[in-house]
């Protein structure tokens, strides 16, 4: 595998950062994952303002511009032999001294990885678990991609080697808030229905996309404080992130589901597979 740091494309094994890079030493960095289908980046345009947004929350000065980031793709592309791939973009603050500081960061470490992955035809369908680890409230104003992820690893290894389940979390106060690696949908009467971003929950580029589309198709959507209750009592729900797409739920604990069978998690699904090569931000969808 190549990927590429600071500048240059190199193999895996050759990639290194600085021990003293503050992403390392103190969790100052926040990444994107998206997908190339067929060469194109699918809302590429989406994961990069979230991506300088996070930044300029963490002052991280960080001066690539679309066209820098496509060259890129372009070039890992052509080096991993990959017309469509799994990314992930990283950028942590770089090098400086043992202890705090409080001043901005000037010369951050860019990263971006790249892998295979494979177009299926056939729709994935998944069981939840509500997880007894509860969702962490976010580090700072709000929820970023970041590098601090231990709890979703506590998550992660309270689900264990299940297959093909994802785990549920649930806010300190019992509210529903997201899954271990994707953001929660449930549809009851036709409304679409998802917890809101107070709740501490990340703002997901995917989740975000199917919020436009519901609108733009018409689908009354709310976003709020929900409790389990709300969600065992619906008629199909899915979960969401750039990676997997849209996941349909056929099982949540013991309530069962009509997973790629229910009709509105259905026309999110061809929707969503109709565009996936050509759009660059969801707001193309208005």
């Amino acid at each position: 595998m190549y990927v590429y740091v600071n500048g240059k494309i190199v193999h895996s094994e050759e990639a290194n950062i600085s021990v003293f890079d503050h992403g390392f030493m103190y969790g100052l960095g926040v990444f994107e994952t998206f997908r190339v289908y067929n060469g194109h980046p699918f809302l590429l345009d989406d994961h990069f303002q979230r991506l300088q947004e996070s930044l300029a929350m963490l002052d991280v000065h960080w001066s690539y511009q679309k066209q820098d980031v496509l060259t890129i793709l372009e070039q890992l592309l052509e080096a991993n032999q990959l017309r469509d791939a799994y990314v992930r973009w990283n950028v942590s603050a770089g090098r400086g001294p043992l202890g705090l500081q409080a001043q901005g960061y000037e010369e951050p470490t860019v990263i971006a990885y790249m892998k295979p992955i494979q177009t299926t035809i056939e729709t994935v369908e998944k069981d939840a678990v509500i997880l007894g680890t509860r969702r962490n409230s976010p580090e700072g104003e709000k929820r970023l991609k970041s590098h601090h992820f231990l709890n979703n690893i506590l998550g992660k290894r309270e689900l264990g080697t299940r297959v093909n389940t994802e785990g549920i979390f649930l806010t300190n106060d019992d509210y529903l808030a997201e899954g271990i690696v994707s953001n929660l949908f449930w549809v009851k009467e036709g409304t679409l229905y998802t917890p809101a971003v107070e709740t501490g929950i990340l703002d997901g580029v995917t989740r975000q996309f199917i919020l436009t589309l519901a609108h733009t198709d018409g689908i009354k959507c709310k976003t709020g404080f929900y409790d389990l209750d709300d969600l065992l009592s619906c008629d199909e729900a899915f979960i969401t992130n750039s990676i997997q797409e849209i996941v349909p739920l056929k099982m949540i604990d013991s309530y069962l589901l009509p997973g790629k069978e229910g009709e509105v998690t259905k026309g999110f699904l061809q929707r969503y597979q109709q565009v996936t090569a050509q759009l660059w931000s969801r707001k193309e969808l208005r």
